[in-house]
């Protein structure tokens, strides 16, 4: 495993996204019908992630309503120590009280007395942004909270949100992989400027970059509302897919570790996919080590580089508005 600093903390650059802990429409207890899932795996994947050397574990308020951070909670037990626990306050929190107020309802959630990143999930229009941030030195200064970040903001929020907090955000957290790289224009140049971390969601574009899925293959649950997933697009990510299974097979890897290796040979950048399993977690925790050629990463660029995607259709798009913003 290999890290990036936060403070005094080390992030393991392959983290552990829990999005998934205690969320139905990712399997959860099989509510909707896809391969289930439950406590006892989840209980398994952060124990085997913790083993595996990972330090950096992301959930959020949001996710199921909060069990996604009762269940991780409840998962680490004795591990807490040495370990970087990552939540985000709901953009319906954006006020100082209400960040404050959800911040302690985190804590009673995952059984812990601090909180080492909290992040402001999404950016709220109606609310300023230095209300929000208020919340969040308030949280710093009383201790319960030791880092502040943001997620899925522009560089010019993320600048503002600084200005807001009046000390360094320290992270934020943005999709990020071979078929989305709209993070590279401003957010990475401006983390690397400024020795800030960016934490990339979604690495392996909800598994699609695995080379699971095909048009004869579709997905169900969350990933509906993503338009990478219409038949058009995983049409059109069938090249970069081809060449990520031509690198994995010189590497004796997967494609979804050479995705993963691909996103992490960038410094600066924590990655956080998602695990349903054991064996997941293992596959996705080696990406960490797997070191990719300079022509092997410049095929992976072209390829993706030629990639667009097409909309998804309206209604299908404000459904999956509404979806998304849950992440």
């Amino acid at each position: 495993m290999r890290y990036e600093a936060l403070g005094r903390q080390r992030a393991s650059v392959i983290g552990l996204g829990a999005w998934q802990f205690g969320s139905a429409s990712w399997g959860w207890g099989n509510a909707s019908g896809l391969p289930s899932f439950g406590t006892n795996e989840a209980n398994a994947i952060v124990t085997r992630a913790l083993a595996l050397g990972v330090t950096f574990f992301d959930t959020a308020e949001i996710y199921a309503s909060g069990a996604s951070e009762s269940v991780l909670g409840n998962a680490l037990g004795a591990g807490r120590d040495g370990v970087i626990v990552a939540s985000k306050v709901s953009p319906s929190h954006a006020l100082r009280s209400q960040v404050r107020a959800a911040a302690r309802r985190s804590l009673g959630r995952l059984g812990t007395d601090r909180i080492d990143l909290y992040q402001v999930h999404w950016p709220n229009p109606l609310v300023p942004l230095e209300w929000t941030m208020a919340g969040m030195r308030d949280l710093q200064r009383e201790g319960l909270v030791d880092h502040v970040g943001v997620s899925n903001f522009s560089a010019r929020r993320w600048r503002k949100a600084e200005e807001g907090l009046g000390s360094p955000v320290a992270t934020n957290q943005v999709v990020y992989n071979l078929l989305q790289r709209g993070a590279e224009r401003e957010v990475l140049p401006y983390a690397a400027a400024h020795g800030r971390l960016v934490i990339a969601y979604s690495p392996l574009a909800q598994g699609l970059l695995s080379g699971r899925y095909a048009v004869d293959n579709a997905p169900r649950g969350a990933r509906l509302a993503n338009r990478l997933f219409l038949r058009a697009n995983i049409e059109r990510a069938q090249p970069v897919i081809a060449v990520l299974r031509e690198v994995a097979a010189a590497h004796g890897a997967t494609p979804a570790q050479v995705a993963l290796a691909w996103v992490v040979s960038k410094p600066g950048i924590v990655a956080i996919p998602g695990a349903k399993s054991v064996w997941q977690m293992e596959e996705n925790a080696a990406a960490a080590d797997l070191a990719l050629a300079a022509d092997e990463r410049g095929a992976l660029d072209e390829a993706s580089a030629a990639f667009n995607p097409v909309p998804l259709p309206m209604g299908l798009a404000a459904w999956g508005r509404r979806l998304i913003v849950r992440r």
